[in-house]
């Protein structure tokens, strides 16, 4: 058995152990694989005859995604490339992101997931830090790498379309959409790139030399959004993800008298897989529970997106709170079968109290609210599952995990009192990717990585996150918490959604100004300003109010309070 890598603990007091579920371990167990690959093989051989991955119609069984990526494998490997080289992945919610995802971990080599709505800047400053020496990218973006690629060090790049795994389907309307997404790609040129079919096809005539990775071999390279400057690479290893994904397993224990949610299971994969939540909740966890993975390639396509819904006898539905927000007021998700609903999972950002209550009151199930970072592969900390009431919280440290809330010198503060935010556990990163400088930054001296998030811990061992600390708004002296704003603004029938940013002021420093999407045409300014009379102290109350057709969002679904404040 392999070991897990958890640092011996201090003697922290540690008041969530009171609150853990009765079946819950405290700590995890033995690591049962060396990688992450090695528990995708497993996955691929136990439930080789399930559905591992479905998309437009099209299904993608265990073994099918053996086969495939062992082909990708082979192929990245006759391009000369050796354990340890990184290796980009460019892709929405596709079939083709699994099976590469597989085959490059399957090589021995390490993942740099991309945002596929990069502008070349990014992507290029991605290109460059992470050294990665080959590319998947759908051909509807690679005229973005094509503006880059002089300036990387990417050589080997494979293009993918839309259609390459979805044969099998004439006549549908998969092949409709596949020639309407042909007609909206971009003219692009990039000399001496490969087809996907073509790689996989090489690859079977190469064959696969096997590789054998270890804990401390790195897995992915999970770039963080960069809305703090520039984007840094979370360098995790195949015991960080693993480590996540034994975590996430052991509180799935809680549901169903202790034997998990059941065999079977559908996920729908709405989140997109280069970020870190789907990632390991969907992708890694999913194909270690022999999950159906139903992936959504455009969420933001509400009408298509529950027509799909519709499809499927869903059990676990991880999200955010726009999605979950944007669901609820389409009237036909509405009127979709929630029966067999069993964990739906909020993270990513908080979740609005409003929002988790017409949830529950719609679908029966509650949002189990947790928080991580690409720094901790993502989850540190999470709600019971097995409760039937939103929390308001992020929950309890996982397993083998410690939370603890310091001040500005690093020191303890008591429960209930506001500071950061640090964490220890297996799920911790490495290290920023090249850059010891920045890793020191953000790790203590006994291995708290310091999230930058603000919060307190309530005597149960529950955490509240407060806000970050660049979004703390100071107005004559007292701290005010935009979450806290955002979250009463948006328990008014009339407003759709709200983020709240600090405006400079001659007499106060800061003022806070809220920008408001209406749900109601009617709602005027008046109107919001009574509200948050009746449900702010006069400092937090917004002095400004500014109506917006839509707020500026992340891919994933962030609202981005930096681009508010700068324009």
């Amino acid at each position: 058995m392999a070991k897990s890598t958890t640092k011996k603990k201090s003697d922290l007091q540690r008041p969530w152990l009171k609150s853990y579920p009765e079946n819950v371990p405290h700590e995890i167990s033995d690591l049962k694989h060396l990688s992450v690959a090695g528990l995708i093989e497993e996955a691929c051989n136990k439930y080789s005859s399930r559905v591992a991955f479905s998309c437009m119609g099209k299904n993608l069984t265990y073994s099918e995604v053996f086969e495939k990526s062992t082909n990708i494998a082979a192929f990245l490997q006759s391009k000369g490339l050796v354990k340890g080289d990184r290796v980009a992945i460019m892709l929405p919610n596709i079939l083709q992101y699994p099976v590469v995802l597989a085959g490059i971990l399957r090589a021995g080599l390490v993942v740099v997931n991309v945002n596929p709505l990069y502008t070349p800047r990014e992507l290029e400053h991605q290109l460059k830090d992470s050294g990665a020496k080959a590319i998947f990218v759908l051909e509807n973006f690679a005229t973005t790498f094509e503006k880059v690629s002089g300036k990387v060090p990417t050589e080997h790049v494979i293009v993918t379309q839309m259609g390459d795994l979805l044969g099998g389907l004439k006549g549908t309307i998969v092949n409709l959409v596949v020639k309407h997404v042909k007609k909206m790609v971009p003219a692009w040129s990039i000399p001496g790139h490969t087809t996907f079919n073509n790689a996989m096809a090489e690859g079977a005539t190469n064959g696969l030399v096997p590789v054998e990775s270890f804990h401390n071999d790195y897995a992915f390279l999970q770039y963080t959004g960069g809305t703090t400057g520039v984007s840094k690479g979370a360098a995790l290893t195949n015991a960080n993800v693993l480590s996540n994904a034994a975590q996430i397993n052991l509180w799935l224990q809680s549901l169903n008298d202790g034997k998990g949610p059941g065999d079977e299971l559908v996920y729908i994969c709405a989140l997109p897989l280069y970020h870190i939540f789907a990632l390991t909740v969907n992708a890694i966890m999913g194909m270690d529970l022999g999950a159906t993975n139903v992936l959504i390639p455009n969420p933001r396509d509400i009408p298509g997106f529950v027509k799909e819904l519709g499809k499927w006898k869903f059990h676990v539905f991880p999200g955010l709170n726009t999605l979950f927000n944007a669901l609820l007021n389409d009237e036909n998700f509405r009127q979709l079968d929630f029966s067999n609903l069993v964990l739906t999972l909020g993270g990513g950002m908080a979740v609005q109290q409003p929002v988790a209550e017409r949830w529950k009151e719609l679908t029966g199930s509650n949002i189990s609210e947790g928080y991580g970072l690409s720094e901790t592969s993502p989850v540190a900390t999470t709600n019971r599952f097995d409760v039937a009431k939103f929390s308001g919280t992020i929950g309890y440290p996982m397993p083998s995990t410690d939370i603890a809330i310091r001040d500005d010198d690093g020191n303890d503060v008591p429960l209930g009192e506001v500071g950061e935010i640090c964490i220890r556990g297996p799920q911790v990163m490495a290290g920023y990717w090249n850059l010891p400088d920045e890793t020191a930054n953000v790790m203590s001296g006994d291995g708290f990585f310091k999230s930058g998030d603000m919060g307190f811990m309530n005597e149960a061992g529950e955490t509240k996150i407060v806000d970050r600390k660049k979004d703390m708004i100071l107005v004559s002296g007292f701290n005010v918490y935009p979450n806290e704003i955002e979250e009463v603004a948006a328990a008014h029938d009339g407003i759709l959604e709200a983020a709240a940013v600090g405006v400079p002021d001659e007499k106060s420093g800061e003022i806070v100004k809220l920008f408001v999407v209406k749900n109601d045409k009617n709602l005027t300014e008046d109107d919001v300003r009574k509200w948050c009379a009746e449900n702010l102290t006069n400092y937090k109350r917004p002095r400004y109010i500014e109506f917006r057709d839509e707020l500026p969002k992340t891919n994933v679904g962030k609202i981005l309070r930096r681009e508010l404040r700068d324009n």
